[in-house]
């Protein structure tokens, strides 16, 4: 059986290039014999970095626009998010259900239908140059938006996007087997919310990890590999 090409979407504040290629994804997909697409999120990586917040109201729709046509006679893909791009992942997949065979989604939890406002506040500060020295989740994403590659002000815009709430009715149209990876101290959780919104779940819990090391893991990349390359 010919496996559909496999797309790769980053979290916030980072690219395809460091999530991606530099922690070895592509290769080992690659040496599985997978076609590899990594989508830059607008904002970031090589993506344009609009300075405007409406800029990045449908994000959904730019993602799906920049979605290879596929191989197979019904143009499935198979496809991976982490943080930001699992949950634009669960969006897509929701609306096209018909378009995925299978889903792998890492770093996500109960944040996806819950914005806890006080932690938009800490990255936006975090993001602005002025992460609180006590705080190392908000050291991380300063460090991040200190990367050349990424641009501040577009961050700060991206922060401040109008997005529509997700809630379980609305993965309820998502049908395709779903791998849900969280690491046991990430701060996404609970997961459990999402495992029971989702129709066709499994989920790999990855021990003393936490949600910036998880697309580092190599247990997350094993058992991505393994459930992306079943037939």
């Amino acid at each position: 059986m010919n496996l559909p090409p496999v797309v790769f979407l980053h979290g916030f504040a980072t690219s395809s290039e460091r999530t991606w290629r530099d922690t070895g994804w592509v290769d080992i997909f690659t040496d599985e014999g997978r076609e590899t697409h990594l989508i830059d999120i607008l904002g970031h990586g090589d993506a344009p970095k609009p300075a405007d917040p409406q800029a990045y109201a449908n994000l959904e729709d730019w993602v799906w626009e920049r979605l290879p046509k596929g191989q197979l006679p019904e143009g499935q893909l198979d496809a991976v998010g982490f943080s930001m791009g699992g949950h634009l992942l669960l969006g897509l997949a929701s609306k096209f259900p018909e378009r995925f065979r299978r889903l792998v989604v890492a770093g996500v939890g109960n944040n996806v239908f819950q914005h806890d406002i006080e932690h938009r506040q800490m990255v936006r500060q975090a993001i602005a140059g002025d992460a609180p020295p006590d705080n190392p989740i908000a050291q991380h994403f300063s460090f991040l938006a200190s990367s050349p590659e990424a641009d501040r002000q577009a961050l700060s815009a991206f922060l401040q996007r109008e997005g529509t709430a997700m809630t379980p009715q609305t993965l309820a149209t998502l049908t395709c087997p779903v791998l849900v990876i969280f690491g046991d101290q990430d701060f996404a959780g609970p997961v459990e919310p999402l495992l029971e919104a989702l129709p066709n779940a499994t989920l790999k819990i990855l021990p003393g990890v936490d949600h910036f090391a998880t697309p580092k893991n190599f247990g997350c990349i094993e058992a991505a590999v393994n459930w992306l390359c079943e037939t």
